[in-house]
């Protein structure tokens, strides 16, 4: 018997290992387009960065593709294994298929454990480090934050346009003060070029600016425009731009996939206001998202049999198929998690509800046969 579980678990474990790797470099590369495919086009985002950014999504995108690799790992053998009539041939030598699973068993235990490590610990951390990687960005290399016909707007005090840039010097610059409050810009500065020099101690950055001119509203009224001081110049000047208030923002705005399962438990138990309904949902899809290793299972083994296909295409059809109904529910009641009518915790948890029943229906009928 050690030499079919070997055999099995050999064949399942090695062959998921492929699928895992495929599907995270396909999520992890999907997710480099769509959020810096922009800056590392027109901003020269450096290298450091992207590998950094690379390995704060990696965690997330395991997340899918360690139960996903699962699914298409069991599909993709157990129908080799019935089409070659390897089954047949064990349950003739009075091997049963519970007995065949043992080591399925084992395997899916283990990635459950693992998944839910993830989704508790390890990917809310790499997504709080992600989202605040615009910060070291702006303080480490500011320069890459301005890209050419460009406005930067990641300042909520600030907004900078760019015409062009030579290298590390910015050309026809129009620089903008904010009220914060208002929304209402109290200074414009015109300037041909400028220069940014990171003021790291003072947590700002300094834009040294060359012959400018510019128009600054009256602070008591704003909206009066005809208290708007005009054709002001000067040869020289600097203008800061202060990086704690996009800090602030950044920790105001923190969203609750970033939170550690303790941290989710004390920001509920504070009463979380409006945000109590969204993170009872953060919470429970932690723990439904762990279980998708053994919904996956339950329904894989019995399919992958009973199709008795051994073509790559099949099992990976297959197992896109019953991939995108399970992440659906999921995907709606993380749409829908401040919406209490749409009932988005029962949502998070019924795919395993219907996976499990299902799987175990069709695992009972597949050892009655």
């Amino acid at each position: 018997m050690k030499i079919i579980d070997r055999y099995v678990g050999k064949n399942v474990f090695v062959t998921m290992l492929i699928g895992v790797i495929v599907l995270s470099v396909v999520l992890v590369l999907g997710n480099l387009l769509k959020e810096l495919l922009d800056q590392i086009i027109n901003k020269n985002l450096p290298l450091d960065i992207v590998l950094a950014f690379m390995a704060f999504v990696l965690p997330f995108s395991l997340t899918f593709s360690i139960p996903w690799g699962l699914l298409t790992s069991l599909l993709l053998v157990f129908g080799r294994m019935s089409a070659d009539n390897e089954l047949i041939a064990l349950r003739s030598n009075g091997v049963s298929i519970p007995r065949i699973c043992v080591p399925i068993l084992v395997i899916t235990i283990g990635l459950t454990a693992v998944c839910f490590w993830i989704n508790a610990d390890i990917a809310p951390r790499a997504a709080h480090r992600m989202a605040d990687s615009l910060f070291e960005v702006a303080t480490s290399n500011p320069i890459s934050l301005f890209a050419a016909d460009d406005v930067v707007d990641q300042f909520p005090d600030r907004r900078v346009y760019v015409g062009a840039k030579n290298g590390d010097e910015l050309l026809n610059l129009t620089i903008f003060e904010i009220d914060p409050d208002k929304g209402i810009p109290l200074k414009v500065i015109y300037a041909k070029s400028g220069r940014l020099v990171p003021d790291p101690a003072n947590k700002r950055l300094m834009l040294k600016f060359f012959d400018a001119r510019f128009e600054q509203r009256d602070s008591d009224d704003p909206r009066d425009i005809y208290k708007i001081q005009h054709g002001i110049v000067m040869q020289e000047g600097t203008f800061p731009i202060p990086l704690d208030a996009m800090y602030e923002q950044n920790l105001k705005g923190r969203r609750l996939e970033t939170y550690t399962l303790p941290e989710l438990q004390d920001f509920m138990k504070q009463g979380a206001g409006g945000q109590l309904l969204q993170a009872q949902v953060e919470y429970n899809r932690r723990f439904s998202a762990s279980l998708a290793c053994l919904a996956f299972a339950l329904v894989a083994v019995p399919l992958g049999i009973t199709t008795h296909r051994k073509e790559t295409s099949a099992g990976f059809a297959l197992s896109l198929a019953i991939a995108f109904f399970y992440y659906f529910f999921i995907i709606i009641a993380n749409t829908m998690r401040d919406n209490p009518a749409a009932h988005p915790i029962v949502l998070i948890w019924l795919p395993n509800v219907i996976f499990i029943a299902l799987g175990s229906v069709l695992f009972y009928r597949l050892t009655r046969r």
